[in-house]
């Protein structure tokens, strides 16, 4: 997901950019302004962390851009793709590495485990907004 900040600073399209040009396909995109509702469900794992009311407020500031990606080890590249939570410990030519400074605004959400990515999915997408075909370029990027 593209949070209120990379969507504001026109990263957007620069993210799915760099997606696409790793060979991932795109089964579900759209933007969305998140109630505190679905953001309290989103980061119901860190709701007893001291920052937790901060997210949910900067969260609902704006519109995000949420996607579903699929591909070869998507979690775990994706997030090697997205850089360290902070910031300051991304490397260059990660997301976060290249684009952000502050840990609050760190532009993307990337999940870290396939569970997790099956209950993001379902709280971000209806059935009916994922989409299921065949890359013309799998040949090209798959053995």
């Amino acid at each position: 997901m593209v949070k209120p900040d990379g969507v504001q600073r026109g990263l957007t399209g620069e993210i799915i950019q760099r997606f696409e040009k790793r060979g991932y396909k795109m089964v579900g995109c759209k933007m969305v302004w998140p109630s505190k509702e679905l953001l309290e469900k989103h980061y119901a794992d860190l709701s007893g962390q001291p920052f937790f009311a901060g997210l949910i407020a900067f969260m609902a500031t704006g519109p995000v851009v949420a996607m579903v990606w699929e591909g070869k080890e998507i979690i775990k590249m994706g997030r090697m793709m997205l850089g360290a939570t902070n910031p300051q410990e991304s490397a260059p030519g990660t997301l976060r590495g290249d684009y952000s400074i502050d840990v609050t605004r760190n532009i993307i959400h990337g999940s870290d485990g396939v569970d997790i990515a099956k209950k993001e999915i379902g709280l971000w997408f209806k059935p009916e907004e994922m989409f299921d075909y065949k890359s013309c370029l799998k040949e090209m990027v798959y053995e």
